[in-house]
This record gives structure tokens, sequence and C-alpha cells, in this order.
């Protein structure tokens, strides 16, 4: 797993700075696997095991160790209409959703070929 835990804020650009919505959309497109945890978050913890447990390795961002993450946290919510923001994983930039919509992926067989089609796995 590969965790951003410092401010990574200072490498957006000027006027995405205070929408925190742009932020997670940026930071989800950048890298095959996206999750967004919070690092006391027992769910949050069984996801990225899933991931690691399959060969992935996904980049973590834990709003908890970032000065903005409350922000990016309330933004979650608000593009989920979810009163609980995490995990929030995305697969090639694209929003899969929290622990639920991932576990139903990886059930009826769909998760596989989203992580192949991002490159994040390679079997």
């Amino acid at each position: 797993m590969h965790f951003q835990t410092e401010s990574w804020g200072s490498y957006l650009p000027t006027r995405s700075v205070g929408d925190p919505l742009e932020r997670i959309e940026r930071l989800a497109r950048e890298n095959a696997v996206v999750i967004f945890s919070i690092s006391s978050c027992c769910m949050c913890h069984a996801i990225k095991r899933l991931f690691c447990g399959m060969g992935v390795n996904p980049t973590v961002y834990e709003l908890d160790e970032d000065p903005r993450g409350k922000e990016m946290e309330k933004a979650l919510m608000r593009l989920l209409g979810s009163s609980s923001a995490v995990p929030v994983v995305f697969i090639g930039g694209k929003l899969v959703g929290t622990m639920d919509r991932v576990m139903a992926s990886h059930i009826n067989g769909t998760l596989v070929p989203l992580l192949k089609d991002a490159g994040a796995l390679w079997l």
C-alpha cells in the first residue's frame, strides 16, 4: 500500500485549493486504485487488506492525517449521499463506492475486471 499522509495540498493549482471535491477527483485520477480512509476505521482497514490480498497496491489517503481531511470527508459524504464517508474507493479514476459496493463487486465477479482495466491487476 502506498500511503499519502503528508500534506499534499501545496501541489494543487491555486484555483482548486478551496474545492475539496475537485481535489478528490484529481487525487482519484492520479493512481489506478485510490482509497480515502481514516486510520482508526476498521472497515477502512478491511478494504485495504482486501486489495492487498488480491495483489493490488492501492494509494491510501488517510483523511484524519490531512489538514483538510474534514473538508474532503464532508465532500465525500455529499458525493455519496451518505452519512458515512469512508472507506471510499476509486478505480481507474471512477467512483466505485464504499465498502458495501466494493464487496458486492468482489462477490459478483466485477471487481477483478475493473482492476485489470485500470492497470492495477495483471493476472
